[in-house]
């Protein structure tokens, strides 16, 4: 504060400033003062709105109001996650999204209504979400390397499927395709399930997916399971070994999707802080832990620094793999 000032003005100056901090600190002490609002940018029914809803049920007692989670699906999250993105940053309306609508559709776009790094701001990571790679029963592989040989063997004559242009198991199986010259013909589908309907039913011959969906089948005899992604076995099916432990040590087989909570940017850095403490404790319980895990996930419950760690030494891979894929859309 200028020195040059008649004291008498420094002393009002130093009055209001102080009035406002107070103000600003009584308002996030509040916090909050209506129902926090947390938009899944996907259909009712899903992993993401299933945890959603389980995670609103959690907070709300702590937090002193309730938790309305609302459902905006359309354009692969983008509706969601920009109607959030555009909403008053005061801790009242949030995003509980994947690692799609909140990462790598800022690739795989030609233009989002929004920019996921400059308007949201991180919270928490809540868990990671592997994938299994899995086979139709006539592939003739019992381990990732084998499958690799048996493609480069069959180059042009095999399809890997997935739920989505853009998404991992699209991603992963285009980085497989190049790295062995194998040429597979990728189906998108409309969804995981019609994806793991045809691939049962022999239309493709090998896809990634969610040990929700997979598991069911790989128990029926009606798939082969041959691994999974990311650094660590998960907690359903522990006798699946890693990618990369069979030796398939690429980046892309070792990052995972994600499932994780973002706020509007410019929400106060106490009211982040304090969402992310709430989220965190009600991942903590056992009965919110034991779900996450049925579902295939792996529970991470970050810190905003950490999740903001995560995000900066994923987004070259991700975006590399886009890129690698050939993958562009319109919105």
């Amino acid at each position: 504060m200028s020195a040059s000032l008649p004291r008498s003005l420094r002393a009002l100056a130093v009055a209001a400033f102080t009035l406002g901090a107070a103000a600003a600190a009584q308002a996030q002490a509040a916090y909050p003062t209506r129902p926090v609002k947390i938009v899944v940018p996907f259909a009712p029914g899903g992993a993401t709105d299933i945890l959603a809803r389980l995670l609103g049920e959690k907070i709300a007692p702590r937090l002193g109001q309730p938790v309305i989670v609302e459902n905006k699906a359309g354009a692969a999250g983008i509706l969601g996650t920009d109607a959030v993105a555009k909403a008053t940053p005061d801790g009242h309306t949030l995003v509980l999204g994947l690692s799609n609508s909140l990462l790598t559709n800022q690739f795989l776009y030609e233009k989002l209504p929004y920019d996921t790094q400059r308007d949201l701001v991180l919270v928490t990571q809540i868990a990671t979400a592997p994938l299994l790679l899995v086979v139709h029963p006539s592939v003739p592989a019992s381990t990732a390397p084998e499958l690799l040989q048996h493609m480069s063997r069959q180059k042009g004559k095999l399809a890997y499927g997935s739920y989505g242009v853009g998404a991992y198991p699209h991603l992963a199986g285009a980085h497989m395709s190049d790295t062995q010259k194998a040429d597979m013909q990728h189906v998108p589908y409309k969804g995981e399930a019609p994806m793991m309907q045809d691939l049962i039913g022999g239309q493709i011959q090998m896809a990634f997916a969610s040990a929700l969906q997979a598991k069911p089948q790989i128990d029926a005899g009606k798939l082969k399971v041959l691994g999974v992604t990311g650094d660590h076995r998960i907690a359903v099916m522990p006798g699946v070994p890693t990618l990369a432990e069979q030796g398939l040590k690429d980046e892309a087989y070792r990052i995972t999707g994600w499932l994780a909570v973002a706020a509007p940017a410019g929400t106060p850095k106490p009211v982040v802080q304090r969402l992310s403490e709430e989220l965190r404790a009600a991942c903590d319980q056992p009965d919110v832990k034991s779900r996450i895990a049925a579902m295939g996930f792996e529970l991470t419950a970050s810190t905003p620094e950490a999740f903001a760690a995560t995000y900066k030494r994923e987004l070259p891979v991700w975006e590399r793999l886009v890129r690698q894929s050939g993958a562009r859309l319109t919105e």
